[in-house]
């Protein structure tokens, strides 16, 4: 661990915080670390020496627009903690600024290995890689199995209108970054709209529920779901659909996108669902919708960073080649919705 806290981290004002609430819990001097990934909060590992912690924070300088997050995220993993849904333990929310600058919360820390590319994967084999994949899909079904109600979440979103607001949230999303024409993304957007299914039951859905954002452990099983900053009450086949979308080999070389489908061992698409629908009970012949959209959405979301990038605001390297990828994502929308 470092000697000087990295910036958002202040040990000392942590540790007394800590003390407060959960004596007897640190037994030391306390130091932290940052550590990658994420869509956007700041994720540190702690340590006194013997045990670790993880604390999680808004990003520096952008306190007020994600605050809220930190109290959600807490929310979810405290309410699924208890049931079949790996999630780690968590130790406290802290919504008072005057201890890192920002709200804040602690959990325990899991180990675990976030698996973000085939290569990653390439020394698991194909036997373990396929493991992990089809855990993957089990414990979404375990996810979507919960009871909202039961665990204290039945208003932790609104499911009424929830693909209907989906879809005009992220039409207002490419509209703010449109600095070039798209061939086929407003048709893409309009057939979509046309097409908009029946929504099931709603559930808790992860909201961008992938590989690289679960701790897989030393006997290829889930450890832990992290990243919950997008989770809301909703149609559950949106959670599916992502994860068929991540599933799909994609052809173009150095990809920024974190996809692991081309990994020796990994199920295809059909059996992801084929497994969910099993398991799960679900109807998921629309399931060609819920693929298209979430190709759709990361289309959107890739053009906002090319969009940035054009202007000069994207800090780091890869981004020269994100704006070739929109295409490629606009016509597996489109094949995906016109294949059925």
């Amino acid at each position: 661990m470092s000697s000087a806290p990295p910036p958002g981290l202040d040990p000392e004002r942590l540790r007394g915080l800590l003390d407060r609430e959960r004596p007897g819990l640190v037994n030391g001097p306390l130091s932290g670390r940052l550590i990658e990934g994420g869509r956007s909060n700041l994720t540190y590992i702690v340590t006194d020496g013997t045990r670790r912690w993880v604390v999680r924070r808004p990003p520096l300088g952008h306190v007020l627009a994600t605050a809220h997050d930190m109290k959600r995220e807490h929310r979810v993993i405290s309410a699924l903690h208890p049931t079949a849904v790996p999630v780690p333990e968590p130790v406290l929310l802290c919504e008072d600024d005057s201890v890192l600058g920002a709200p804040f919360y602690v959990m325990e820390f899991v180990p675990g290995t976030p698996y973000r590319t085939a290569e990653q994967l390439a020394p698991l084999g194909p036997g373990r890689t396929r493991s992990a994949v089809l855990g993957l899909v089990d414990t979404l079904v375990e996810l979507h199995a919960v009871d909202p109600e039961a665990v204290g979440l039945g208003d932790f979103g609104r499911p009424a209108g929830f693909l209907d607001r989906q879809l005009r949230r992220w039409g207002k999303q490419l509209a703010a970054s449109r600095g070039r024409e798209l061939a086929g993304i407003d048709e893409l957007h309009a057939a979509l709209g046309r097409e908009l299914p029946t929504s099931p039951a709603a559930t808790v859905v992860h909201g961008d529920f992938r590989l690289d954002n679960v701790l897989i452990g030393d006997d290829d099983r889930i450890t832990a779901v992290l990243d919950w900053e997008m989770s809301t009450l909703g149609d559950p086949l949106t959670d599916l659909g992502l994860l068929v979308m991540y599933g799909t080999p994609l052809d173009v070389p150095g990809s920024v996108i974190s996809t692991t489908a081309t990994a020796a061992g990994h199920p295809d698409p059909r059996e992801l669902v084929e497994r969910y629908a099993a398991r799960s009970g679900r109807d998921v012949s629309s399931l060609a919708w819920y693929t298209a959209f979430a190709w759709f959405k990361l289309a959107v979301i890739l053009e906002g960073i090319h969009y940035r990038y054009t202007l000069g605001q994207t800090v780091g390297a890869g981004f020269d080649r994100i704006g070739e990828l929109v295409p490629v994502f606009i016509e597996h929308g489109l094949n995906t919705l016109q294949e059925g």
